[in-house]
């Protein structure tokens, strides 16, 4: 009789950590942005995906703003896969604007997130973003 009450116990604390797992974050950092020789700005992200599941696929649109707050492009980027519990590094040129002159990322659109094995699903909800340059990464 005292086996049943133990795993009772024992399932409702595992099942806290159950959901964790679940929930977890996929955060994207813009960490670095540079001169391109010619003209141009090259983004460094980190995307860490503490969600439980690899992205088989993950894409992105991107407006980007002038220094002005003026939409002066959008950009489509291709960060997969994503692989579980890593941190991950992706550079992305944005052509014929400096860094200089990008006051602010926006993510306009995840238009494809395919975590493996398993149907698409919406990434807004678990995206965390944040920005380690003077430009703004925002949702």
């Amino acid at each position: 009789m005292i086996l049943k009450p133990l795993i009772t116990t024992i399932f409702l604390t595992m099942l806290p950590l159950a959901a964790q797992a679940e929930t977890g974050k996929l955060q994207v950092e813009l960490n670095k942005v540079e001169e391109i020789d010619g003209g141009g700005c090259r983004a460094f992200f980190l995307f860490r995906n503490q969600t439980g599941k690899s992205f088989a696929g993950f894409e992105m649109s991107l407006a980007i703003l002038d220094g002005q707050g003026v939409i002066d492009r959008l950009l489509s980027i291709d960060a997969s896969p994503l692989p579980v519990q890593r941190t991950t590094l992706k550079l992305f040129e944005i052509p014929e604007i400096s860094c200089g002159n990008i006051s602010e990322i926006l993510l306009h659109d995840v238009t494809s997130c395919q975590p493996q094995n398993e149907d698409q699903m919406d990434c807004f909800p678990i995206l965390d973003l944040g920005s380690k340059t003077s430009t703004q990464l925002v949702k």
